[in-house]
Parts: structure tokens; C-alpha cells; sequence
């Protein structure tokens, strides 16, 4: 869950967002390939989808929902890249998540970018805009209690273990950051 704090004004698509090493910018319909060749990769469906190899178009879904999302609300995810090329190397941003829908960070890197600190990088830079510009008061996250990977990147990237609970099926552990922390 993220508490929309004192956000008001919906974000613009041509926003971007930049760290030490990478570009965030709004996924758009045009990243729909690129993103589900991602999202069908073995190592990042594992978890994300829980090993199912998703259709084309319910990537197309995703990036959708998360156009409507930034439209209405403010916010979505972002298309990750490196700073020094344009291809999309991972995901990260802000969606409502789980059944029943919790907003939470989300995030996904390459295989090939893993183990160089890049999803840290890029969910700092999404909880730095969380707070800063959306003004959320609070920021959560989850992963499949089996994924190590991604509990080190909440904790790297400052969040703290908040609760551990079967969530649809599955033993999921919460991570979360306030913004007073």
C-alpha cells in the first residue's frame, strides 16, 4: 500500500526521471515487446508470474492499466534503461498489486543487469520520487518469501520487514518505508 499523502495532479507521460546509472520514463504501448520479452524471461517470471509464461497481451494489459493509472492517479510503472542506451533493461514503479489490489513498489530487472545494484538504484530513485514529488506518507512492497534477490533489494534500498503472510496461495513477505524514516 502507498498512502497518496498530498499527491493531486496527474504526472505527464514524457516525464523522466534519471539516477546515477539509469533513465526512468512511463512505460507506452510501443514498450509492450520489449517488456514481455522481459516479463516471459525465466528468471524475472518466477517470481512475477509465478513461472507462468504470460501472453502477449496481458503484458499489453499491464501497460494499460499503468498509462491509465499515471493518467488518473499520478502514477505507474516506468521503463528502466541505462543511461548510455535506450533499451528497456527492467521495470519499476508504482501499481496496485495482489488480490484484493494493494498499491506496493514494483520492480524488475534483466538476468544480464543482475548483481550490478540496478533494481536498488532504480527503487530508490522510485521511493525518492514516492515521497518527494507524490508525496506518499508510506511506501510497501512484497516478494515470494523464496526470493532472496528481492528482499535484499528492499532492504538495500531502505525498507524494513513489516509482516509475513500467505497472500493468494502464497507465503509472501512485506517490506515497507515511511516517510519520516
Amino acid at each position: 500500500m502507498v498512502d497518496r499523502g498530498r499527491h493531486g495532479s496527474p504526472i505527464s507521460p514524457e516525464l523522466n526521471l534519471e539516477s546515477e546509472r539509469l533513465r526512468l520514463r512511463p512505460l507506452a504501448a510501443t514498450d509492450v515487446d520489449d517488456l514481455h520479452r522481459l516479463f516471459t524471461q525465466p528468471g524475472v517470471r518466477k517470481f512475477l508470474w509465478d513461472d507462468e509464461i504470460i501472453p502477449r497481451e496481458r503484458t499489453a494489459a499491464v501497460v494499460e492499466r499503468s498509462t491509465a493509472s499515471f493518467a488518473t492517479q499520478g502514477f505507474g510503472l516506468w521503463a528502466v534503461s541505462s543511461k548510455d542506451r535506450e533499451e528497456l533493461i527492467g521495470f519499476c514503479g508504482f501499481l496496485h498489486f495482489h488480490d484484493p489490489p494493494q498499491l506496493e513498489l514494483l520492480y524488475g530487472i534483466a538476468p544480464d543487469h543482475w548483481n550490478k545494484g540496478l533494481a536498488t538504484e532504480a527503487a530508490m530513485a522510485m521511493i525518492g520520487y514516492g515521497f518527494e514529488v507524490l508525496g506518499f506518507e508510506r511506501i510497501e512492497a512484497s516478494t515470494d518469501a523464496l526470493n532472496a534477490a528481492s528482499v535484499r533489494v528492499m532492504e538495500r534500498a531502505g525498507m524494513r520487514f513489516w509482516k509475513r503472510e500467505i497472500t493468494n496461495g502464497l507465503d509472501t513477505i512485506y517490506y515497507a518505508v515511511d516517510r519520516r524514516a
